[in-house]
């Protein structure tokens, strides 16, 4: 039996050049990259992804769209790792962890939509205590978030490696206009009835993400405090291998929070912060937005597609 072929559209961006290295490697799948001249070359780009079994677009949105309509085959089946298709019906939220049974949607979707890098932190606190009734649905949330300057693409990573370094910024706060493309994706998989405020940030460091999500207690049903919240997160988490929910009380955790932590994997950090002296409540989500919030979520995505 041959072993199934995956091509990577745009494996010469952040993203594809991430999920190229870890699986050029394997021996139980083969890849299928395109020389340097035909990677533009809409014709061979539409012969090699309909040649395939899964194709991973990393690509821009606009990009990603004609990739997508450009698949004829009805064997071949995608991952998009853009904001394309992300609250699109027909295409499966490649978050596995996000409620019981998706994981399983995953594998056996033929249209796979990778969450973004903040959704994932955002979306990873807030689902399962919406879904417990812990925090209301039209409950005022807002959102703070630092990323690494990766998380900019290709004019972060010039900013800050390229000839001009000494130049950059150290902590940018962008999305002002409160209109941030990722806002949509949160409030629709999170369960919320209203859009968040949310307000995204590049700190002067390659990769990593803190995501922060206030809630004070007074505006919760009576009995809610921190400890509730944290018990339903580590319910609901209790058997993924990819999420971790961190104690409450141990010793360390409730100093600082270190975006870079789990740089260069595909784990994603949880933490519940209270104080019950004044009632506020602090949900904050640590993930590498390289990793579980891009590569690292795609080729968990494609080991699901795989097992199917």
């Amino acid at each position: 039996m041959s072993s199934p072929l995956i091509f990577i559209d745009g494996d010469q961006g952040t993203t594809g050049l991430q999920i190229h290295e870890q699986l050029r490697g394997r021996t139980d799948i083969a890849l299928i990259t395109l020389p340097d001249a035909q990677r533009k070359d809409p014709q061979r780009r539409a012969e090699a992804i309909n040649s395939c079994d899964i194709a991973i677009l990393c690509l821009p949105d606009a990009a990603a769209r004609e990739a997508a309509e450009s698949v004829v085959n009805p064997r071949v089946r995608v991952i998009d790792a853009s904001s394309a298709h992300r609250t699109r019906a027909d295409w499966v939220y490649g978050f596995p962890e996000m409620v019981r049974g998706q994981a399983q949607r995953v594998a056996s979707a033929s249209r796979v939509s990778n969450p973004g890098c903040y959704p994932t932190g955002a979306i990873g606190l807030l689902r399962p205590l919406l879904d417990a009734g812990l925090i209301p649905r039209d409950y005022p949330v807002s959102i703070n978030a630092v990323s690494g300057y990766t998380g900019r693409g290709r004019a972060g990573v010039d900013e800050h490696e390229g000839p001009n370094a000494s130049h950059r910024s150290l902590h940018r706060v962008y999305g002002l206009e409160l209109s941030h493309k990722h806002t949509p994706e949160i409030e629709r998989y999170s369960g919320l009835a209203s859009r968040p405020l949310f307000v995204p940030s590049y700190g002067a460091y390659r990769q990593g993400i803190v995501l922060t999500i206030p809630v004070e207690a007074r505006l919760l049903k009576p009995g809610v405090d921190g400890a509730t919240l944290h018990n339903c997160l580590t319910t609901h988490y209790a058997d993924e291998k990819y999420v971790r929910v961190m104690p409450m009380e141990a010793p360390g955790v409730g100093k600082q929070l270190n975006p870079e932590a789990l740089n260069g994997t595909n784990v994603m950090a949880l933490s519940v912060f209270a104080n019950r002296e004044h009632g506020q409540i602090l949900l904050a989500a640590v993930l590498d937005n390289l990793g579980k919030g891009a590569s690292g979520a795609a080729i968990q995505n494609l080991e699901l597609m795989l097992a199917q």
